[in-house]
């Protein structure tokens, strides 16, 4: 071995199944993002693989962040509280149209 070469570990690898497993969510699921481009991985004569960086990225993927809270509502001048305006007349009355088929068949 040269000096120059690094003696690191390969990065394990995580199947499908494991990662849906961590997700709560199918392995299909898993599988069809992956075939998607959705989320990252490694395909490997196995299947996709996943390492733990590209399960990091998934997990901030799907990640939801609440919206800013606590921060009052700005309304702007032109944005005033609609009040309720009766009519003066009654709306009319709806009638069913007979199906296309039905109208066509005579």
């Amino acid at each position: 071995m040269n000096s120059g070469e690094m003696n690191s570990p390969l990065p394990k690898s995580y199947s499908a199944a494991e990662v849906a497993a961590a997700l709560d969510c199918s392995e299909w699921w898993v599988k069809e993002q992956a075939r998607r481009r959705r989320i990252p991985f490694l395909r490997s004569g196995s299947g996709y693989r996943f390492t733990r960086s590209h399960v990091e990225e998934i997990f901030h993927i799907l990640e939801e962040r609440p919206d800013a809270v606590n921060v009052p509502q700005i309304r702007s001048a032109s944005t005033r509280p609609r009040t309720f305006v009766p009519f003066e007349e009654p709306a009319p009355q709806l009638t069913a149209r007979r199906p296309r088929r039905m109208r066509n068949a005579v």
